[in-house]
């Protein structure tokens, strides 16, 4: 789900901010300068002088003698409260437009969310959360990333990502990010704890939920399941087995790497076979899957469970089947369109 870049109000805001600041020292620097010259005092009385000025206080202490000391004095006065008042309401407005921007962003963020079905949960966009992110950009599905570090969230905003900025442990928050009406949830949070509180909350929350949770430790994995997590993820563990299938098998680690990398523009897909879908009752090569589509199905599993790996050409397709296959972007979507029987 995508957001509007960020209003050009806000940047222009912190613009006068600046032109504010830099307008005050500035007018400090001339009028050290000009003093130092005109009436020959130190750089160290002349800011002083200068600084009574620009913020109107005046002790009276120190007093401009010549001519042209005073005119400038009097000029300098003038221009100097100017300076001051700009940099004052600049600073004030600026300040109340950032919090009136943001309240009413997260608000108008909220109300997207509530009305998000069937989308994807991300809790957490560290190094595995911000991978998860870069997947799904390049896909069609609707996500939402709740995430509480300020400099993640404005990174995600720029890329016109839906962030939350809130503690995914809290149930407000999974609340907030539609959690209810969601397709999945994927908690990339650093912290096991953490990881199984959150999957605690969102299956209680969602019991048809489909969760996928990371595991920082080898040992929180069966922690993990227990809470409820459909599937458990071990960076650790994955890394260890490319790298031993990278050492000992390298032309299988290549292809599996092209595969991920989509360097021969190829990918897996899931398929459920729903009750209309032509090709109930059909085997594998009565169908066009392989001799068309150019569909390598790799396993069926079927609605009782069973998976069939590898399944030859007399497989019969069934109503309820989830067919995992491999094949060209195109090609799936035709048949995620076959099984769909529209």
């Amino acid at each position: 789900m995508s957001l509007p870049s960020r209003p050009r109000f806000i940047l222009t805001s912190r613009a006068r901010i600046r032109l504010g600041i830099v307008a005050v020292a500035a007018a400090v620097a001339i009028g050290t300068i000009v003093f130092h010259i005109l009436e020959g005092w130190s750089i160290v009385d002349s800011v002083y002088v200068t600084a009574q000025t620009v913020t109107t206080v005046g002790f009276g202490d120190l007093a401009p003698r010549t001519v042209a000391g005073r005119t400038f004095a009097t000029v300098f006065m003038m221009v100097s409260v100017g300076i001051v008042l700009y940099a004052l309401t600049s600073t004030v407005q600026g300040i109340v437009q950032s919090e009136m921007i943001s309240t009413f962003g997260q608000l108008r963020r909220s109300m997207k969310m509530s009305k998000l079905r069937d989308h994807f949960i991300i809790c957490g966009a560290g190094r595995v959360g911000s991978n998860l992110i870069r997947a799904l950009q390049g896909s069609s599905d609707t996500f939402v990333v709740i995430e509480s570090d300020r400099t993640k969230v404005e990174e995600l905003t720029d890329l016109g990502i839906s962030v939350l900025v809130r503690d995914a442990t809290l149930e407000e928050s999974l609340r907030e990010a539609g959690v209810v009406h969601a397709r999945g949830l994927a908690s990339c949070l650093p912290d096991d704890a953490d990881n199984v509180y959150v999957v605690l909350t969102a299956r209680d929350l969602n019991p048809e939920l489909h969760i996928v949770a990371r595991a920082a430790e080898e040992q929180a994995e069966s922690k993990l399941i227990r809470a409820g997590a459909n599937r458990v993820v071990a960076p650790t563990i994955i890394g260890g087995h490319r790298m031993a299938m990278a050492l000992t098998k390298p032309a299988v680690g290549d292809f599996l790497d092209s595969v991920t990398a989509n360097d021969l523009e190829l990918g897996f897909e899931q398929l459920e076979v729903e009750s209309g879908s032509s090709l109930i009752g059909l085997k594998l090569s009565e169908t066009n899957i392989r001799s068309e589509l150019d569909i390598v199905i790799v396993s069926i599993r079927r609605s009782n469970g069973e998976i069939v790996f590898n399944p030859t050409g007399d497989a019969k397709i069934q109503s309820g089947d989830m067919l995992i296959a491999i094949g060209r972007a195109e090609a799936l979507a035709k048949l995620t369109t076959l099984a769909r029987g529209n």
